[in-house]
């Protein structure tokens, strides 16, 4: 397929197509299949994979890969880098079938409302601010913190979102996200700490 065939596609219609292979998919197809959109679309899968209830510990392995991208985007890169290493790992077709039964109709209904708009949102400086806030939001999904991946994944899923459509309503979505996952992990670790220092006084006057 022509790049200029791929970015025509909607990435729920690349995405679709991906979960139609079998086998293992390494991730070197998901970059070619991206084409341009390659940097929003793999934070997206990333971020999605992060949300999903997984094992305690999946969102430290797959926020890796978000820990990569996001500083590169950061930095004003234009196109991804991963190592060969990276490169060559695979997704089984069949975990990605089954991710896409949920996320895909979802997908599509953002797609159908979506639109570029908002334009000053993006940019050398609106985007090197969006992949900061990603950076900050993927070194957050790699820390094994119980249930405090949901936010922050959905948070980099909006912005990554807002880089494919180039649809400014996302971003603020995804910077509202991030300012409710911000609130929810600093009252989380209010909680912990008032927890500990009451539990070092309970010891300490007994």
């Amino acid at each position: 397929m022509a790049d200029a065939e791929t970015d025509a596609l909607p990435l729920s219609a690349i995405l679709r197509g991906l979960s139609a292979l079998d086998g293992e998919i390494p991730i070197s197809v998901f970059v070619d299949r991206f084409g341009a959109r390659a940097f929003g679309a793999l934070l997206f899968v990333f971020a999605v994979a992060c949300a999903l209830p997984l094992p305690p510990g999946s969102s430290t392995l797959l926020g890796a890969p978000l820990v990569l991208l996001a500083p590169q985007v950061a930095l004003g890169a234009k196109t991804p880098w991963l190592p060969r290493g990276l490169r060559g790992r695979t997704i089984r077709a069949e975990h990605l079938r089954h991710a896409c039964e949920r996320l895909l109709p979802v997908l599509e209904r953002i797609e159908k409302v979506s639109r570029p708009r908002l334009g000053f949102l993006f940019g050398p400086v609106g985007e090197r601010l969006m992949g900061a806030v990603c950076t900050l939001l993927a070194l957050v999904l790699i820390l094994p913190i119980p249930l405090g991946n949901v936010l922050p994944a959905a948070a980099v899923a909006g912005f990554s979102l807002a880089l494919v459509q180039r649809d400014g309503a996302l971003a603020l979505a995804g910077y509202a996200l991030t300012a409710a996952s911000t609130a929810v992990l600093a009252l989380a670790a209010h909680v912990v700490i008032g927890a500990a220092r009451h539990l070092v006084s309970m010891i300490g006057g007994a």
